[in-house]
């Protein structure tokens, strides 16, 4: 048996020699955890804007089907969003509301409306293409 067994600092290993035990450090690993968890934040966000600016653009309906669609958001997207969209029953659906909300989390919202809530499922008259082609015309402003 090793003698240094006795001090606190050395251990024995499975081969029976003594070796110097690592150092504690657990007032290190608060610190480190949090550096790391910034870092992993980080580098998630800019995965996330690369994703996003690497996103195919959405590709815009024809024409007379985009009037058919501005009008549809206009008015009955606007009988509870505000007919000028600033908000009113349902919340507002301006370029400086929606800047932070996820395309996808939209695209669910007006695909497949709010259960429980007065949002209606709009499916049944846009399609998906056609549901991001409003999410991009909202968050552009809503120009006409």
């Amino acid at each position: 048996m090793c003698s240094a067994l006795r001090t606190p600092h050395v251990r024995r290993v499975h081969s029976g020699s003594c070796a110097p035990a690592a150092p504690k450090l657990s007032w290190l690993a608060r610190p480190l955890r949090r550096a790391l968890r910034n870092v992993l934040a980080g580098l998630t966000l800019l995965v996330s804007a690369n994703l996003a600016l690497a996103a195919p653009p959405v590709s815009a309906p024809p024409p007379e089907r985009a009037a058919v669609i501005r009008h549809l958001v206009r008015q009955d997207c606007g009988s509870c969003h505000g007919l000028t969209l600033k908000g009113g029953l349902g919340s507002p659906l301006t370029a400086e509301a929606l800047a932070g909300r996820p395309d996808e989390a939209l695209l669910a919202t007006i695909l497949n409306g709010r259960p429980g809530t007065a949002m209606p499922p709009w499916r049944p008259f846009l399609t998906e293409e056609e549901a991001k082609w409003v999410i991009q015309w909202l968050k552009d402003g809503a120009p006409e």
